[in-house]
């Protein structure tokens, strides 16, 4: 079910979305999906309107992002040059991005309301396997 690849080895994979009348249904992430690299935990972030999170890589981290309320704009970057790739997902781009190793991340609340990111990592946090930078490290769209 990809849909896209991207920039830097990031694949953009449309995911399901089924009605229910008593409360939608969102389809996330499969052991049997190509993308899937390991299970290591599963966490939710929320990031507000106007707002930046980030500069962060991850070394051995695989990202599994999907951003399930809002609308939340990625921004990218391999860290050989100062070009930056944005792509936004939410709810009316509902998907996953799934980022390998080695990429610089960093995200905006574009949506009204709460935007709730989801990342399903290939491995447990670990605080020595990732390096954190300003903002300002890159300019972000």
């Amino acid at each position: 079910m990809k849909d896209s690849d991207l920039p830097y080895g990031i694949e953009f994979t449309r995911l399901k979305k089924i009605s229910h009348p008593k409360g939608d249904i969102f389809h996330a992430l499969k052991a049997s999906d190509t993308s899937f690299k390991g299970f290591g935990e599963a966490y939710f972030t929320t990031v507000n309107v106007g707002e930046t999170k980030g500069w962060k890589l991850h070394q051995k981290m695989v990202l599994n992002l999907v951003a399930i309320l809002g609308e939340v704009k990625f921004h990218f970057c391999n860290g050989n040059s100062e070009e930056v790739y944005s792509f936004s997902i939410g709810s009316d781009n509902y998907g996953r991005l799934t980022v390998p190793a080695g990429i610089w991340v960093a995200f905006s609340g574009v949506g009204k309301d709460i935007n709730l990111v989801l990342n399903l990592a290939s491995i447990e946090h670990d605080p020595n396997e990732s390096i954190n930078a300003p903002l300002e490290r890159f300019s972000v769209n």
